[in-house]
């Protein structure tokens, strides 16, 4: 049952997968601070307790989450359950099928394309098969899962602004995964009247992204090499164009997708800003800013694509969706939560 606010309102209860990582432990902060009532499940593999500072937590080994339960008769509100785990787990399809949750924001997978070039059966079996297991565990239990799919779904597309009925052409592992997915939540839809709704995210940056593992993208990279005096990795020439989104507005659409009066059943959108930047004018940045950054230019990467920009247009008019941070503005953001934002 959901618990009534003082407000008279109903508490809304958000499960977030991956809600150590970076984008997850945004949106989980956010939900919190507009009065949702958060679990988190993460494996940890890729997320960081300390990206939760700010609120208060309980953490929860998933193994032993129905003993908490049987000696933990309640916590705060505003206290978020963290459950270390993965998250197809028994005891979170358990919470689900016992009707604990009214959305899920499923933001859970190994990243990276570069990454499930290397290791294609591994990201398979997890990003696939794991969701599909969630999906199921949903069905008939919540009111609406929340997913974070990836522009790469498109490939290299030839028109730019992409908008979201251009024809899929994954080139990795990681980018067909999601597509298969878009197509398994359209067919859960269909079949068990699931409600889906998916986000392709456009390269996502912003504080809480990590630069120092394999699963870090070009902006996360590029400041923790300038914080610890490293070269700046370069594919190729730097010509390969991203329309990077700040995490804010991931966030908003996450916010906006979950709370629409709509019907989604697999219904795509496009998160970003609808805005291009080449790396080289981003690496030019960053030398021209820090005296000590240099370039190390590397072969270009398998599976990587040269250029992105997303159409807005369907997110903005069905959803009211508008990205509130644009990329310098949120370059400027990230390195002053890199600590690096004073210009040598």
């Amino acid at each position: 049952m959901s618990k009534i606010k003082e407000n008279g309102e109903k508490m809304k209860r958000a499960l977030v997968t991956g809600g150590c990582g970076f984008i997850g432990s945004n949106l989980a902060k956010r939900l919190v601070g507009e009065g949702w009532k958060v679990d988190i499940v993460d494996d940890m593999s890729n997320g960081h307790l300390e990206l939760l500072d700010g609120v208060s937590m309980r953490v929860v080994p998933a193994d032993l989450l129905q003993n908490f339960y049987s000696t933990v008769s309640s916590r705060d509100d505003d206290t978020i359950l963290v459950i270390q785990g993965d998250f197809s787990h028994g005891a979170i399809v358990k919470n689900i099928s016992d009707g604990m949750y009214d959305v899920v924001f499923h933001q859970a997978a190994i990243p990276r394309v570069s990454f499930s070039v290397e290791n294609p059966s591994m990201t398979t079996d997890i990003n696939i098969a794991g969701t599909v297991r969630l999906f199921e565990a949903c069905t008939g239990n919540v009111n609406r899962i929340v997913w974070a799919s990836s522009s790469s779904v498109y490939g290299g597309a030839e028109v730019l602004p992409t908008n979201e009925e251009t024809v899929k052409a994954p080139k990795s592992p990681y980018a067909w995964q999601k597509s298969a997915i878009e197509d398994v939540a359209k067919l859960f839809g269909e079949l068990y009247s699931l409600d889906i709704v998916c986000l392709r995210y456009f390269n996502v940056f912003g504080p809480g992204q990590h630069g120092d593992s394999p699963y870090s993208t070009a902006i996360s990279a590029w400041c923790h090499a300038v914080k610890n005096g490293l070269p700046l990795r370069s594919d190729g020439d730097g010509s390969q164009s991203r329309d990077m989104c700040y995490v804010d507005n991931a966030v908003d659409a996450n916010l906006l997708a979950a709370t629409s009066d709509e019907k989604f059943f697999g219904r795509v959108y496009n998160v970003s800003c609808g805005d291009k930047t080449t790396n080289r004018e981003i690496l030019d940045h960053f030398t021209e800013k820090f005296s000590h950054a240099v370039v190390r230019h590397a072969p270009w990467r398998p599976g990587d694509v040269m250029h992105t920009c997303a159409d807005i247009t369907r997110i903005s008019s069905e959803l009211g969706y508008e990205p509130r941070v644009r990329f310098w503005d949120g370059l400027r953001k990230t390195l002053a939560w890199w600590g690096i934002e004073e210009y040598e």
